[in-house]
């Protein structure tokens, strides 16, 4: 009986041209290959089952081929090829450094390195997984990597570039190899498929493919299991009932429910799928990149990152037509939310159940931002002033119509309602009334206004202003606050801005702390500084955020800040030092030898 060898050995590529998803980095290699550009190290880096390894293998077994084809391909038949393929070849040595980690390890690699290939032209190390390598041998390594001997090429696999030291990565040539594609591992499957004679629908390749996530050699181990499970025969239900894949049905029904508001359906179809033996968690994972796929269908250039089979896409874009995008933002956010919070929840189930309801419910709440209700003219009616503060100013509201009639109009006096007055150019803006307001005893009769032309003619009268917005009375009827306080609330406020100011502004704390307020009157502060260089700086850096301050704490807008500076009534002495020069004089009093020191080194103020 002939042994079974699983697909990812039996179906490994053994030619640049059979790796699957790295066209980038084998054509790379293979012009290197064929214009006698190599570099002496290189790293290899990317995910798990992706073809790292393999590709060193092909690239070492090329460079020593003896009969290399033009492109850069090995010819698979000379002594050097075979021996690499029947795995006696002297030039080429494996190491894996998850088990040979050391120093000695290192050391006996670097004695094995001085003794030139017998056959062939050059000696291959191929160093797997090098990051599990420790700090001692990394750098017994270094110098050996940075000057190899000319025949020897060290290429290095991992799956964790990060761990790898900086002084090993200056010294490679870095490859990052991707992901594999769901199309490319479907297409390869389909060609093992064929090789096999298995007969395998495209959805069934399709969902070992996701399920792969993006590992060639993980979707080839899935392959042989589920082939083991039913022989020479993939179909997509057999696919995901032994894979514990949840049905795509399942998401575009729910998605329907949701869509029609359906809460009750969609709660059934819930139960079902738990009854089947299906996490909640995994059903709410699923549901979300299910919507994400109807996002993503909705737009033709998005539409390639719909990785799923023919017949399913066909699903997808017809579900996408019928859903909103903002349907679907808002789902996606309540599944999101609920998936985080999933863990910390103690009844599980409800907490799902609840992420259902919601998303259902975001059908069944009317739009209002369209809909203004329209009332008929022979029905409008005058709102009363306590209704007015109910509706609110962005609400719009019938009025009744009003109209001013010119001294002199017979026709208007006989029929006021009929007859309007032309408004000229020059009034639109400012008797055009305001949309959505409301015509109230208070508004035919506004707060009175002071009349400018009478102002600058000396006579100062009130004249009414009309159509004048709720926002603008507030402000007339309103004026900011001007409440009395005492010296000790505004003392108890001063040292609580200069606890506030203390991490911010060190230095202003301790100067407020010093500097007590005193008033002068009920409106005006005052503060005696030491030095007009202080009250600069204290006009400049802290008054402004000081007294908005004082104004909110102390509710008074009215009130003002005077900054003094103290006169000098005696000797220089009297005053405290402030300025770099006043403390250096004041310091030199005290210790004359200051003065010395600033000669002998000719030290100056800045």
């Amino acid at each position: 009986m002939e042994n079974f060898v699983v697909s990812a050995r039996k179906y490994r590529p053994v030619l640049f041209r059979e790796v699957v998803g790295q066209g980038t980095i084998t054509q790379t290699l293979k012009n290197a290959i064929v214009s006698q550009h190599l570099a002496q190290s290189y790293l290899f880096c990317g995910p798990r089952g992706i073809g790292k390894t393999t590709v060193a293998r092909i690239l070492a077994k090329t460079i020593n081929c003896e009969h290399p084809t033009p492109e850069g391909e090995p010819c698979n038949e000379c002594e050097s090829c075979k021996a690499f393929m029947e795995n006696r070849s002297f030039n080429i040595h494996e190491l894996d450094a998850a088990s040979n980690n050391t120093v000695d390890d290192i050391r006996n690699l670097i004695d094995q390195v001085r003794i030139p290939p017998q056959v062939g032209k050059y000696s291959v190390y191929i160093i797997d997984e090098v990051h599990m390598l420790s700090q001692q041998a990394f750098n017994a390594f270094l110098k050996t990597l940075e000057e190899p001997p000319s025949y020897a090429i060290f290429i290095l696999a991992t799956t964790e570039k990060q761990k790898i030291l900086p002084t090993i990565l200056s010294r490679c040539q870095v490859f990052d190899f991707n992901r594999i594609g769901v199309e490319d591992i479907v297409l390869h499957l389909q060609f093992v498929s064929e090789k096999e004679k298995i007969q395998a629908e495209p959805e069934a390749l399709n969902v070992i493919a996701q399920k792969a996530d993006g590992a060639l050699r993980d979707a080839l181990s899935i392959f042989d299991q589920l082939v083991s499970f039913s022989g020479k025969k993939l179909t997509y239900q057999m696919v995901i009932k032994s894979l514990n894949v949840l049905d795509y049905d399942y998401y575009f029904k729910i998605t329907g429910n949701l869509l029609e508001g359906n809460a009750t359906d969609s709660l059934l179809i819930f139960d079902e799928i738990l009854g089947k033996g299906f996490d909640a968690q995994h059903f709410l994972s699923g549901l979300s990149s299910h919507f994400r796929d109807l996002l993503v269908a909705h737009d033709k250039v998005t539409l390639p990152l719909l990785e799923v089979g023919t017949v399913v896409r066909e699903q997808y874009l017809k579900q996408a037509r019928e859903c909103s995008v903002d349907f679907l933002y808002k789902a996606l956010d309540i599944c999101y939310q609920a998936d985080i919070t999933y863990r910390s929840s103690k009844n599980q189930r409800l907490h799902v159940e609840l992420a259902l309801l919601k998303i259902s419910a975001l059908k069944k709440k009317p739009d209002h931002s369209d809909q203004v209700e329209q009332t008929p003219k022979e029905e409008k009616k005058r709102v009363p002033l306590s209704a007015e503060k109910k509706i609110g100013k962005h609400q719009p509201v019938a009025r009744e119509e009003k109209t001013v009639s010119l001294p002199g109009d017979k026709e208007t006096r006989q029929n006021p309602v009929n007859k309007k007055r032309p408004v000229r150019r020059d009034e639109t803006d400012i008797a055009q009334p305001v949309a959505g307001e409301i015509h109230t005893e208070s508004s035919r009769n506004p707060p009175s206004t002071i009349s400018i032309k009478n102002a600058l003619n000396g006579n100062i009268t009130k004249q009414p202003v009309e159509n004048k917005t709720g926002d603008e009375k507030e402000a007339v009827r309103e004026p900011l606050s001007e409440q009395p306080f005492t010296l000790e609330k505004l003392t108890q406020k001063w040292m609580d801005y200069a606890e506030k100011m203390s991490h911010e502004k060190p230095r202003f704390a301790a100067a407020l702390r010093i500097h007590m307020p005193d008033m002068m009157n009920e409106k005006t502060i005052r503060i005696m500084l030491e030095n007009k260089n202080l009250k600069e700086d204290f006009e400049q850096n802290l008054k402004t955020d000081l007294m908005d301050y004082l104004k909110k704490e102390l509710n008074n807008y009215g009130i003002r800040l005077q900054i003094e500076v103290e006169k000098n009534t005696g000797s220089a002495t009297s005053r405290k030092p402030y300025t770099p020069e006043e403390r250096f004089v004041y310091l030199a009093k005290k210790n004359p030898e200051l003065q010395n020191l600033k000669r002998q080194f000719d030290l100056d103020f800045e």
